[in-house]
């Protein structure tokens, strides 16, 4: 919030690969290799391929299982650990951890101090900054235990955490193997205050969005939410910011998530050459008509022009931005005790702030004195998330984010019985993205077994006897959608007039999986269609069959990700075709699933 200029997620300031691998990724479309500047062409918009991620849920009364413990003192803690500096961003998912250490220092009664760790916050926006600082300390780590150089953890936002440790990790691993960074548990999550802004059309039919021009800090994580929801509802994305396409979503970049909301303010526009497949055909003026932002920059949209709703956020996305921590490999290896103590207390701290109104309010009070700016009131307000009225009148959410504890934790690394690891997803689908549209800048990104160690996250568990419940999402049966986040048509096989799956279904059967693991607290249609061959009552139960088979594949695969009153499903047998049935080619279209999901 406030000042978050470089509170970045994915590449966009991510990306310091000139710090730490000699090549230069600046925000325009400005990238060296060999020495030589990649001559900038017109590209084909791209049709991204199926993001898949994972879902988190709505927090829950969870008084009964927490006992209260006495908010932090004021006074520093007397202890003869050296300091822990753990570098943060202005950001409320981390009210947990600032709660369990009293503030920048641990405290007299902090949750840190019970368990005998001293630690140091610092606000620190500036990623390449928090990269810098890590290297500045393995390296000097490697000759002097003990140095007073760099920090040794940061916390980032997980969906850029492939992008960072891509451009990180190698610089790192100069010294050695056991050098490398890596991620070791999570403070918390975005909840949707990280949004994209719009037209009201594009909410209510996301087709028309096609040929809009999007403010955005590209490559970055709220710029993630606009390419997830094209992918999600078939809309082509140009990736190339100089041109524009009529036929897909468009970015005009900016240099913070202020400057992206003050562009649609002043009413920005540019004249670009006309782009269509491939080839360029005239040139036109266009406008920012939609932006990718953060709080407060929403806030700046609605109070100071209005006009843009939010089209989807990290509220329906609701895992794609987790919290993460991230430090040095064999710092945490030779440290085991203070670490496990360090995150211990930060899961203590969030049950204190989900469960204690007063716990939440002394979170609030501590973060503006580390963040130095606003007052409690401001963070426990955007930490809880609003409803405000745009200047226009129109209602506008505003805000969101929520801590983690240690059940958030295990669920959010597939280590409680039963889970998935949904961190997996995310980080797989936004390393995915930036290799997909930025091949020959990040041609790969680490694999996850050598950057995240959840070990330290279960040995917690094993020692803690009574454990709070995750957040769970609630579903009404009876309730349909209403408003609906996105429709796509799903090819998914089946034998011949049958309801059994192909043996090649199932890859897009996973995809199908990945992909609705996301939205936690969206409800999913799956509709059934056939094409005309054979009765219209026989297709009708065919198509009902088809898409109850797919139903009982997600929920047998996670009843944790589908449970009970989530999916509903709706047979059409051939009353809707997208093609003529009089080809071989349009009855294949015409057997489809469409997966829709809303509220």
């Amino acid at each position: 919030m406030m000042s978050f200029f470089n509170r970045l997620k994915l590449p966009g300031k991510l990306f310091f690969l000139a710090l730490l691998g000699g090549a230069v990724f600046g925000l325009k479309w400005l990238i060296w290799d060999s020495g030589k500047v990649i001559e900038h062409t017109a590209a084909e918009s791209v049709t991204l391929n199926q993001l898949e991620l994972p879902t988190a849920s709505n927090g829950n009364n969870i008084q009964s299982v927490v006992p209260k413990v006495a908010l932090p003192g004021s006074g520093l803690a007397s202890t003869n650990q050296p300091a822990i500096r753990f570098l943060i961003w202005a950001w409320n998912a981390q009210m947990g951890l600032i709660y369990a250490n009293g503030g920048a220092e641990t405290t007299q009664g902090s949750l840190m101090a019970t368990n005998k760790v001293n630690l140091h916050l610092e606000r620190q926006d500036d990623v390449p900054q928090m990269a810098q600082s890590l290297v500045k300390f393995a390296n000097a780590y490697k000759s002097d235990p003990n140095t007073k150089e760099g920090a040794h953890f940061i916390a980032i936002m997980g969906d850029g955490s492939a992008a960072f440790l891509a451009g990180l990790n190698p610089e790192l691993e100069k010294l050695g193997s056991e050098y490398r960074a890596e991620i070791i548990g999570s403070c918390g999550k975005s909840l949707g205050e990280d949004k994209f802004m719009g037209l009201p059309a594009w909410k209510e039919n996301p087709q028309t969005a096609k040929g809009a021009l999007v403010a955005a800090v590209l490559r970055d994580g709220d710029w993630n939410i606009v390419i997830k929801w094209c992918s999600d509802n078939g809309i082509p994305v140009n990736a190339d910011e100089k041109t524009y396409d009529p036929d897909a979503v468009n970015f005009v970049n900016a240099n913070t998530y202020i400057e992206a909301a003050e562009k649609y303010i002043a009413g920005y526009s540019e004249e670009r050459p006309i782009v269509t497949k491939g080839k360029r055909i005239g040139t036109k003026t266009v406008s920012v008509n939609g932006v990718a932002t953060w709080t407060p920059g929403d806030v700046m949209i609605a109070q100071k022009k209005g006009g843009l709703v939010s089209i989807v956020s990290t509220k329906e996305y609701r895992n794609q931005m987790p919290n993460v921590v991230i430090g040095i490999k064999k710092y945490c290896e030779d440290h085991r005790t203070e670490v496990e103590g360090m995150l211990a207390s930060i899961f203590q701290g969030g049950d204190q702030v989900k469960a204690y109104p007063d716990a939440l309010q002394k979170a609030g009070e501590l973060s503006a004195q580390i963040y130095k700016e606003e007052n409690a009131a401001y963070w426990v307000k955007y930490y809880k998330g609003t409803l405000e009225s745009d200047k226009t009148g129109n209602p506008v959410e505003l805000g969101g984010s929520r801590v983690h504890n240690l059940a958030d934790n295990l669920e959010l690394f597939g280590l409680a019985e039963g889970s998935t690891n949904v961190f997996s997803k995310v980080y797989k689908v936004f390393g995915d993205v930036v290799v997909q549209l930025y091949p020959k800048l990040v041609p790969s990104y680490p694999a996850l077994e050598q950057v995240l160690d959840a070990s330290y996250v279960k040995n917690v568990a094993s020692r803690t006897k009574v454990m709070a419940p995750a957040d769970a999402p609630v579903f009404n049966s009876d309730d349909n959608i209403t408003h609906k986040v996105s429709e796509k048509a799903w090819s998914i096989e089946f034998a011949s007039g049958k309801s059994t799956f192909t043996p090649q279904a199932e890859k897009q059967l996973n995809k199908l999986f990945d992909d609705l693991v996301i939205a936690g607290d969206l409800k999913v249609e799956i509709h059934g269609h056939t094409d005309n061959t054979g009765t219209p009552d026989g297709n009708e139960k065919l198509s009902l069959n088809r898409a109850l088979a797919i139903k009982d594949y997600l929920e047998q695969k996670s009843s944790k990700n589908f449970g009970a009153g989530r999916i509903a499903v709706i047979a059409h047998g051939q009353n809707n075709p997208l093609k003529s049935n009089d080809t071989a080619e349009g009855r294949a279209q015409n057997r489809r699933v469409d997966i829709v999901l809303g509220r």
